[in-house]
């Protein structure tokens, strides 16, 4: 059986999926229309249910070190008072561990693709790569002291150029830009990131109106975050949004005309008191919206089930309407409309030309002892509300196996929480 994560969710009953030699979908369909297979090529029969791998579309994976830090706080303080002064003491060396079991929590928990925004950049690619993730990475820039946001800037645009947009084996690295928010650096600074970033055709991962003290402030002197966006061109290039609580109207017509994409993350906006995204509203006006965990010190975790079950469970309240956000529009938002808010078209779906990255859940656990012969909708909603992730069992990118029986195949996942433990105790 198979969710291809088509814009009807459908599901593919007597499902075949075929993967080529360079990792791409050749075939998603019924058994009935399958093309043949070249001799000698075997077929692997799964139980179950196929999906594709998760897009997590907001994270800063290496804080799997700093989990529990002030965990009682509002943004900003947790910012200034907790985050800051712990990262100002992490080494590169300590950035690639806390990425490396960022990677294996994610791929255990299905999550195949994360949009990272983060220092020590280089490490971060490097675990992923170590790990078999897909990730999108920004270099986080700040205008903070002691940091060069020029600079960073442009050794943005000197990484781009030297390795190009995407590399690596099954295109799994993607470099972004990654200017931190409206609020920490200055709107010259956002002006040359857009034009760097339109050069290259990159897309740019920024914080967007996250807490009421943002967006009274910015409100006072620009109009808003988004307004403040657009007149520095960030809106006229590739955007992702992360987090986009607080919006007007006019806002979410902002995001909705450029194109640009929302990360919703609706854990963490819950644990810092920061607010709850308008999710009905920016669907309603066709805005690419994802899923995203945010960090695992704000959040804290890495699940993006448990964050699809949370956006079902908030737009519902916020709406007073069980239909605000089904299971079948969660799933999606998992997947499809993932990929979409990074711009991205090659994963998320099950479909010819995409990238295997695939999840193969188990239908073994009472979440389904209703048995597979329910409806389609009654199939989806024990899978989002009742399954997620501990219903994982094995997980492929670009065709390559990650996860084999819920354990990660290419990293030795108790070295890696080991290791996180050492740059922990370095760190605090």
């Amino acid at each position: 059986m198979a969710l291809p994560a088509d814009p009807s969710c459908s599901v593919i009953r007597d499902a075949v999926l075929d993967v080529g030699p360079d990792g791409r979908i050749t075939y998603c369909g019924t058994a009935d229309t399958a093309p043949p297979l070249a001799a000698g090529v075997p077929r692997t029969h799964l139980t179950g249910i196929l999906t594709p791998g998760l897009v997590n579309t907001h994270a800063h994976s290496p804080m799997t070190l700093l989990r529990g830090l002030g965990g009682d706080l509002s943004l900003l303080q947790w910012l200034q008072d907790a985050i800051w002064p712990a990262e100002a003491r992490m080494r590169p060396e300590d950035a690639r561990a806390g990425m490396l079991l960022g990677c294996v929590e994610m791929l255990r928990f299905g999550v195949t693709t994360s949009a990272e925004m983060y220092a020590h950049a280089e490490q971060v690619v490097d675990a992923a790569l170590e790990a078999g993730s897909r990730v999108l990475v920004a270099p986080a820039v700040f205008d903070l002291p002691g940091m060069d946001w020029r600079g960073d800037v442009a050794a943005i645009g000197k990484w781009i150029d030297a390795d190009g947009l995407r590399f690596g084996p099954g295109d799994r690295i993607e470099l972004c830009y990654g200017p931190h928010s409206t609020y920490t650096l200055p709107p010259e600074a956002l002006r040359v990131v857009a034009q760097e970033a339109a050069q290259r055709g990159a897309l740019v991962h920024i914080h967007a109106a996250e807490t009421i003290a943002e967006d009274v402030a910015t409100r006072e002197r620009f109009g808003s975050v988004p307004q403040l966006l657009k007149e520095t061109g960030l809106l006229d290039g590739r955007l992702l949004a992360a987090h986009a609580v607080h919006l007007s109207d006019d806002d979410i017509s902002l995001l909705a005309q450029a194109g640009a994409g929302v990360a919703h993350c609706p854990g963490s906006n819950a644990k810092l008191a920061s607010g709850t995204a308008r999710l009905h509203e920016l669907r309603a006006a066709s805005v690419p919206v994802g899923l995203g965990t945010d960090g695992p010190a704000s959040n804290d975790d890495l699940d993006l089930w448990e964050e699809a079950r949370l956006a079902m469970m908030f737009a519902r309240l916020a709406t007073a309407d069980p239909l605000a956000l089904t299971a079948e529009d969660a799933f999606l938002m998992a997947t499809t409309a993932g990929a979409a808010a990074l711009g991205r078209t090659d994963i998320g779906a099950l479909r010819a030309g995409n990238w295997a990255d695939l999840v193969h859940v188990s239908v073994d656990g009472p979440q389904f002892a209703a048995g597979l012969d329910v409806s389609d909708t009654h199939l989806v909603s024990n899978l989002m509300w009742a399954a997620g992730s501990r219903a994982v069992n094995d997980v492929w990118v670009a065709g390559e196996p990650v996860v084999v029986d819920g354990e990660t195949v290419r990293v030795d996942r108790v070295a890696a929480q080991r290791a996180a433990a050492r740059s922990t105790a370095h760190i605090s």
